[in-house]
């Protein structure tokens, strides 16, 4: 049996794995995260302590590896609070680089985060149109395109697949952001995510993204905060200037929810059984 514990970064839900022995495996990973078959989750993190911190291995519900998930790095934080390792704040080594991480209050974990690539304007078309966007990198592609109307008009599920996979985002593709200018402070964000292949809750790299975005649009300016799907704020702090960020942080809720031993039944794949035929 496995030891697990399960936290949650503003709807952003997570399974982790502390000091395992060995790296789960990606068909473990993509059976223990399929929602109502096993204990579900967005994506699978492992967390050891280093020398210099924390180190987090990253995995999304596909079994595939991610550099870098900034809710799930609060998370790893949080946890690591949690366990004893550090104290209030604790570096985070992951994919994309080291991360300091520190607790705002009880509830809320704060991580900055690796600098933008330069966001630049594109056009992409697909068979519902063109949309005109921005590309940027935060650790992870995104693809971050601003509405007029409110994001929740957005067919995301129709739209944002072709985008998430569209040749001029490279081979491995970029999420996808559709975000709503709300004031020079707040904006409204829906995220679909590749690797999870489905609109999250919250998407931390994505908040990032926008702001990035909506700085070098001349859209918004930080701090600013960022409404996701799930209800949940994430507030983006530090400073820009020149429409580019100077430095930033990701804050938001994070919650330890349980803890307790994954069975052999959570690993089982029972989708991937050939069905029975009826009697």
């Amino acid at each position: 049996m496995t030891r697990f514990f399960k936290l949650s970064g503003c709807g952003n839900d997570f399974i982790a794995l502390v000091e395992p022995a060995a790296p789960p495996t990606a068909p473990e990973i993509r059976a223990w995260c399929r929602r109502g078959l096993s204990l579900g989750a967005d994506g699978v993190f492992a967390l050891s302590r280093i020398e210099a911190g924390v180190e987090m291995r990253y995995w999304n519900s596909d079994g595939g590896p991610a550099a870098l998930c900034l809710n799930g790095t609060r998370c790893a934080a949080l946890l690591a609070l949690h366990l004893g390792f550090c104290r209030e704040r604790v570096t985070v080594r992951t994919g994309a680089g080291d991360l300091a991480a520190r607790r705002l209050d009880d509830g809320t974990m704060a991580v900055e985060a690796p600098p933008p690539s330069a966001a630049g304007e594109i056009t992409l078309r697909t068979a519902d149109g063109e949309f005109q966007g921005w590309r940027v990198s935060v650790g992870v592609p995104h693809f971050v395109c601003f509405r007029d109307t409110t994001v929740e008009e957005v067919p995301l599920e129709r739209w944002a697949p072709p985008l998430r996979r569209h040749r001029e985002l490279g081979p491995e593709g970029a999420n996808v952001d559709f975000v709503s200018v709300l004031s020079r402070r707040r904006l409204s964000i829906r995220s679909f995510e590749r690797g999870i292949e489905g609109e999250t809750l919250a998407c931390g790299t994505g908040v990032l993204a926008a702001a990035a975005a909506g700085v070098a649009a001349g859209l918004v300016e930080l701090p600013l905060r960022a409404h996701t799907r799930g209800g949940f704020p994430l507030d983006v702090l530090g400073a820009a200037a020149g429409g580019g960020i100077e430095r930033w942080e990701l804050a938001g809720d994070a919650r330890l929810i349980a803890e307790g031993r994954l069975s052999s039944g959570a690993a089982e794949a029972p989708l991937d059984r050939p069905a029975k035929e009826a009697p």
